[in-house]
């Protein structure tokens, strides 16, 4: 495609951003002097892209590269997350994509190598960090291995976040399976940065990550709205015994949740249980993410209803807790009846099943109760292994 798009063409991408791509498409013929086509793929990689960087799906002086590379790319959100972990002179971000971490990181260091094996995505990144005004990165159309081989440089960091499909666009998540092999590269990339910073799937066990990679000296899980997106390795010549886990929630208003913990520590946290008192927490994802089901308890002086549910109570509230927090209205037996009593003439409400038998689907189904509402109602088990709901309304 011909960048800067002409006037007539950047005119047309504005005025069509959001509408429907397939209409637009088939309303190609009405334009006949412009690339339809094209201007199409543009605005359909600039809706893909509004919820992860909407300053940039807004810019019209902005190229996007296929969808795919929009739907692969981190939020700007996380991507500012990242770029607050590094510190140094020089980094190498060896998986450059669609600019989003390397645009990110350059706020925070000088000297950023943005690196990308596909020419022609590199060229689109190339052009748009000029029209934002980012001057301090280097783009290099390269294989990353290639790249470090080359290079005299070495790096206060190297950023890599490996692809997760196959040729066959199947998602996969296994360390080896991804491309680059970070396992195979990690000697090289160790030999030209003291620190290394490694992004994966969140659905990569942690335990299995911490195994194969041996070399981690902490890492992070983060969520965004309380959905885990990422888990953030630290690799170094001279690992953690035992690596610190920061879990981070990253929240809609603009604050984050925080808690910490490591093996040894989760270990000997002894979990007290008790019946539902007047308050419900529900620990944020990145914490059961990062394997934290009973320092969380203990760390906050809270009662866990079941060894299986993680879900905890106390009688006086902890505002600090890092999840969601619910006042308790009711506690009642899994009775479609018993709980309408509850919900007023929609019957509606918010529903989670944790160590429960049925999902919410089935739930719902059972209960006739539609999503919806004010209340929440969690399903689960409580300490005689009976079941049980609580119904709630969220502090």
């Amino acid at each position: 495609m011909e960048y800067p798009l002409p006037a007539a063409a950047r005119q047309y991408v504005v005025e069509h951003l959001h509408d429907d791509p397939a209409k637009l498409a088939l309303q190609a013929r009405r334009y006949p002097g412009l690339p339809v086509p094209d201007l199409v793929r543009q605005i359909q990689a600039r809706q893909k892209a509004r919820p992860k960087v909407p300053i940039w799906a807004d810019n019209p002086d902005l190229i996007f590269p296929p969808t795919l590379s929009v739907e692969q790319a981190s939020s700007a959100r996380t991507a500012a997350f990242k770029a607050s972990l590094v510190q140094g002179q020089r980094l190498a971000d060896l998986t450059g994509g669609f600019g989003v971490d390397a645009a990110h990181f350059a706020a925070t260091i000088p000297e950023v190598h943005y690196v990308e094996r596909n020419a022609a995505l590199a060229n689109v990144v190339r052009y748009n960090l000029e029209q934002l005004g980012i001057q301090n990165v280097q783009c290099h159309a390269e294989d990353a291995v290639a790249f470090l081989k080359s290079t005299p440089d070495t790096f206060d960091w190297l950023y890599l976040d490996p692809a997760r499909r196959d040729t066959a666009a199947r998602k996969i998540f296994r360390l080896q399976d991804c491309e680059p092999d970070v396992l195979r590269l990690l000697p090289l990339l160790l030999h030209k940065s003291r620190s290394v910073l490694l992004k994966t799937s969140p659905m990569l066990d942690i335990e299995q990550a911490l195994h194969e990679l041996r070399q981690v000296r902490r890492l992070w899980v983060v969520a965004v709205d309380n959905e885990c997106k990422e888990v953030l390795y630290e690799l170094g010549a001279e690992p953690a015994v035992d690596p610190e886990r920061f879990t981070i929630n990253l929240r809609r208003d603009g604050t984050q949740q925080e808690f910490r913990l490591n093996r040894a520590r989760e270990g000997r946290a002894i979990a007290r249980y008790a019946e539902p008192q007047q308050y419900l927490y529900e620990p944020n994802v990145a914490i059961l993410k990062a394997g934290g089901f009973r320092s969380v308890g203990t760390a906050f002086e809270l009662l866990k209803l079941h060894q299986h549910s993680h879900l905890y109570t106390s009688d006086t509230l902890r505002p600090e807790f890092p999840g969601r927090i619910f006042r308790i209205r009711a506690v009642e037996r899994y009775d479609a009846q018993a709980l309408r009593t509850h919900l007023g003439p929609e019957v509606r409400a918010h529903v989670t099943t944790r160590n429960f038998p049925d999902t919410v689907a089935e739930f719902r189904h059972r209960t006739g109760i539609r999503e919806g509402g004010e209340l929440y109602i969690f399903a689960t088990t409580n300490l005689e292994g009976k079941l049980m709901t609580l119904v709630c309304e969220k502090l």
